[in-house]
């Protein structure tokens, strides 16, 4: 589904965030950057491990940042690897989630991006719940498609029914808002 934000999309879908085309995929990265499972590992199995390589290459970073890397084999330019968790303490809070996709956006912006695709960050092993994540990233991500950035599309790539619905509702909601 697709939902405006000032002129801008929104966009929620159900599915691999490996196989989504657009400039960058968002890793759901812990602060040390190796690739482990998930939707770490779903992109480093398709696009490659020089993804894991460059990325551990920038890393430690703390938690909440981003990093970007190369995309390897995938539909992308960019992987931004978010990092919503620590590695020896993998719990995330909507600060750690804020913080992150604040990261990730702002990383799309500086690159001259023009879209950007996000897994549920925190919401794995990071054990934060949907429906809050839904909440922290798609209000930030409107906020910042309502301000001056080169993005025009932001899409949350979705693994499982319960994650669409909650950030399909988080969408509508924002695309209600002034």
């Amino acid at each position: 589904m697709e939902y405006s934000v000032g002129g801008k999309v929104l966009e929620v879908t159900e599915g691999d965030i490996s196989a989504v085309t657009a400039d960058a995929l968002v890793n759901a990265a812990n602060n040390q950057l190796w690739m482990g499972s998930g939707v770490a590992g779903a992109l480093k199995r398709a696009g490659g491990v020089e993804i894991e390589r460059e990325a551990m290459a920038k890393g430690p970073i703390r938690v909440g940042e981003a990093v970007e890397t190369g995309a390897g084999r995938l539909p992308a330019r960019y992987v931004i690897h978010a990092a919503a968790m620590g590695d020896t303490s993998p719990s995330a809070t909507e600060a750690t989630v804020r913080s992150a996709t604040r990261a990730s956006l702002g990383i799309a912006s500086r690159l001259g991006l023009e879209s950007i695709a996000f897994p549920a960050l925190g919401t794995g092993v990071g054990g934060f719940p949907v429906e809050e994540a839904a909440r922290v990233m798609v209000g930030e991500s409107a906020d910042h498609l309502r301000g001056q950035t080169s993005l025009r599309r932001v899409v949350f790539a979705l693994f499982g029914r319960a994650a669409t619905v909650a950030f399909e509702a988080a969408a509508q909601a924002e695309a209600g808002r002034a």
